[in-house]
């Protein structure tokens, strides 16, 4: 190995960050034990550490006894899902990123005005679940451009599409434009879905997998923006492998790759990626280690004014 290079952006966006805040907040107001509606971020460390603090992680709210506290995770609930947990009385803390809500808000609206909609996300995720939740009977989901292609619905005046937020750029660019092929009268929402920060991740990964032998990615297989990070390298044809930990490192990645590349998901802590640099670094001499930063990002999200002022009361 001759050379490490690390890429810029990678780990926490801002709504991981946002969503760990409010359950460490949370924690600071009521104390343990808290219960979280699926994993706060799809990463087994972080949900790990926050076990260990006394949260509680269920993926069904009636697992959850009368009167708790629940946080939602940054993925997202449906209308079914919030309704339940006011059955049970429960405390709700809501953890949801700003640009999940952003597709809620706009299923509400196309529902509102008698559109069917189209919903391009990866069936059984967290996220895509609480999307078409809102809207259960005029939306329909697919994942592929094949599925575009089969694809057949209702008639209806209005049509309309949304997008899970952690897919690939090319994957949904592919899958959109059968979509806008077959039916032209589709009607996209003003900004597109997918987000930012998947956007950035995958575009550092892009210009990084020219420059690189072998590209690691720090991340969860639960985690649907670390795969999509694998899946890009790879459609570039660079070697990449997934991997959360040091102890997953072949030793042979150190000797047969003279350019290694290391990104990380966005829900991937930055301790995990420098504890793989430092084993990817153990028994080497001079290797240098390079940041390729292809964009900077700025973007904050900030839990409510009231949870602030609630958990500094407490402490």
């Amino acid at each position: 190995m001759n050379k490490i290079i690390l890429a810029a952006p990678r780990g926490f966006c801002a709504g991981v960050a946002y969503a760990i805040e409010v359950v460490d907040l949370a924690l600071k107001i009521h104390g343990a034990p808290i219960y979280v509606r699926h994993a706060i971020v799809h990463n087994e460390w972080v949900v790990r550490s926050f076990e260990e603090r006394g949260v509680i992680f269920v993926e069904d709210i009636a697992d959850i006894p009368n009167g708790s506290v629940v946080v939602y995770s940054a993925h997202g609930v449906s209308p079914a899902v919030r309704q339940e947990s006011r059955e049970r009385n429960l405390t709700i803390i809501d953890a949801t990123c700003p640009l999940v809500t952003k597709v809620h808000n706009e299923a509400k609206h196309f529902a509102l005005k008698d559109y069917f909609m189209i919903y391009i996300g990866h069936e059984g995720h967290v996220e895509a679940e609480g999307t078409m939740g809102e809207a259960p009977d005029r939306m329909v989901l697919v994942e592929t451009p094949e599925d575009a292609e089969a694809l057949e619905i209702p008639h209806y005046d209005k049509l309309a599409v949304l997008t899970q937020t952690t897919l690939s750029v090319e994957e949904v660019r592919a899958t959109m434009a059968v979509l806008e092929r077959r039916f032209p009268h589709l009607h996209k929402p003003p900004k597109e879905d997918i987000c930012y920060a998947t956007t950035n991740r995958q575009g550092a990964i892009r210009e990084m997998a020219k420059l690189c032998d072998l590209v690691l990615v720090v991340g969860s297989t639960t985690s649907s923006n670390s795969n999509r990070l694998r899946e890009v390298a790879e459609s570039l044809g660079c070697e990449a492998h997934l991997l959360m930990s040091p102890e997953e490192i072949e030793p042979h990645w150190k000797t047969d790759y003279p350019v290694v590349g290391i990104s990380s998901g966005a829900s991937t802590p930055e301790q995990l990626v420098e504890d793989v640099i430092g084993a990817l670094l153990e028994g080497q001499s001079q290797v240098p280690v390079e940041v390729l930063e292809t964009v900077r990002e700025d973007v904050t999200f900030k839990p409510s004014r009231d949870l602030i002022q609630l958990a500094m009361a407490n402490s």
